[in-house]
């Protein structure tokens, strides 16, 4: 499944050979922390330059002047960066890195999900429902940060679920080894938790809403650690859990992202260029004040920030809200040429950022089940992904109805691997158990089988305006679902 998706997301990967959507800042932007550390101002009409290889930097009287207002931190476009500077300042050069990550998403999550379901063929389908996704096909083929926010949560989530087997394993041990008491033994320093702390830190790193996950996760380990200490019957699982979890947990997965955060802007601490670098200008002198100096300027930049994010409302032609995306009701199109070349006298190259219908629909049959699940039986991998895909998506209700914040579908994308998470679990309960009877497990497999290629049928469908292939103008709007997609 990796290697299909690695097939998908590479082939023709600087086609189309233009700036699509948002890559008009991205790209520029981690060209600039390449050369100056941090982001700088940009010529008004930057794209053809760019593509050229000219020079799209304004020039200024001053180094403060060339600051550019950036609103989102920079580890995703330091990512963005390194393609550049490996393979040149091209459309290949700034998608290859956020196409490597869209691969190894595929992995990770397929390696989660036969992880979660203790089968194989569970697990592949999780990978091949990922690799066949249309947003997320697009995304791994464009210089957004939403791909690599969603490739660090998905590995975050990973390293938790091993961290859960594996603190269920010492407990065991411990349980056999030294009988009961109150609290239980300390479960050492939990490797696997620390890197999921780390790759909270690069997801908050990223974009800002990695913070919601980094507080959702920390609570979600927090009750699995709780679960665990019961489970093995200790008289006071609260308290052990409280006492000798809890710390090293916050410390893991809350304290570190944030550390991470900071740390994530070490060239805007270390020039002069950085936007707002010097806000804050102490009377007095030395290296303590210079610090300190340091981070109010820091401080205030990032509520400057905050300030931009919750009053964005300017309206956009592909904006939507968030309860619509369940239902890809308003996708983005990122690209959009009349071509020549194919037999007819309108042709089409399109990039449409949109989910797999098929995919998307029956992710909200599975997760009414895990809702279902979870109500009757209590199971940690329905709470888990119910957990996920809330956190990727309710938060958004709050800055649409509060603040009329102008967002996009391509936001849900950390809402996807939670989505088909549901769908795989969902699949396990209906092939059922392997001492279940043959005719149960046979018609289960039918109705995943069958789900499976109509999903492959829809992304064969789709595949043409997901990858800007030039097609007619008339099989171009036959591919449009809803006249919202026009």
């Amino acid at each position: 499944m990796t290697v299909f998706g690695a097939f998908l997301r590479l082939r023709d990967l600087g086609k189309p050979h233009s700036v699509m959507f948002d890559e008009t800042y991205y790209a520029k932007e981690a060209l600039s922390l390449l050369k100056f550390g941090v982001e700088r101002k940009s010529v008004e009409k930057p794209d053809i330059p760019l593509l050229n290889g000219g020079e799209v930097f304004a020039h200024c009287p001053a180094v403060a002047d060339c600051a550019s207002y950036v609103v989102h931190p920079p580890l995703g476009k330091w990512m963005i960066a390194l393609g550049e500077l490996i393979f040149g300042v091209n459309p290949y050069g700034w998608r290859i890195v956020t196409a490597v990550l869209g691969v190894l998403s595929i992995l990770i999550l397929a390696r989660t999900a036969r992880r979660m379901t203790r089968n194989t063929l569970l697990g592949s389908l999780a990978g091949l429902l990922l690799a066949i996704d249309g947003l997320h096909l697009v995304l791994s083929r464009s210089a957004l940060l939403d791909n690599f926010l969603t490739f660090w949560l998905i590995a975050a989530f990973a390293c938790l679920v091993v961290d859960r087997d594996r603190t269920r394993e010492r407990l065991v041990a411990w349980y056999e080894s030294s009988g009961l008491d109150e609290h239980g033994p300390k479960l050492g320093w939990r490797p696997w938790r620390l890197a999921a702390g780390l790759c909270l830190g690069a997801a908050m790193a990223t974009k800002w809403t990695g913070l919601f996950f980094v507080v959702a996760f920390t609570i979600m380990v927090f009750v699995w650690d709780l679960g665990a200490r019961r489970a093995v019957g200790l008289r006071r699982p609260l308290a052990g859990a409280y006492r000798l979890d809890l710390p090293l947990t916050a410390a893991w997965t809350f304290v570190l992202p944030g550390v991470m955060y900071v740390l994530s802007f070490a060239g805007w601490f270390a020039t002069e260029g950085g936007y707002g670098r010097n806000w804050s200008q102490a009377t007095a002198h030395g290296p303590v004040f210079f610090v300190i100096d340091s981070f109010r300027s820091w401080f205030n930049y990032q509520y400057a920030a905050l300030n931009f994010h919750t009053g964005l409302s300017k309206a956009h032609d592909y904006q939507s809200w968030p309860w619509s995306w369940p239902l890809l009701q308003r996708p983005v199109l990122f690209f959009n040429e009349q071509a020549p070349g194919c037999d007819v006298s309108s042709c089409n190259q399109a990039v449409l950022a949109v989910g797999t219908p098929v995919i998307w629909y029956g992710g909200l049959l599975a997760l009414i089940a895990m809702i279902a699940w979870y109500t009757a039986t209590r199971d940690w991998r329905a709470g888990s992904v119910l957990l996920g895909y809330a956190v990727g998506w309710l938060p958004w209700f709050y800055f649409a109805l509060a603040d009329n914040r102008t967002m996009y579908i391509f936001y849900a994308l950390p809402m996807l691997p939670f989505l088909i998470l549901a769908i795989v679990l969902a699949a396990g309960l209906l092939i059922g158990p392997a001492d279940a009877p043959p005719s149960r497990r046979a018609v289960g497999a039918a109705i995943v089988g069958v789900f499976t290629l109509f999903a492959l049928a829809n992304f064969w469908w789709l595949h043409p305006i997901l990858t800007a292939e030039n097609i007619p103008h008339a099989e171009w709007y036959r591919r449009m679902l809803f006249g919202s997609w026009v």
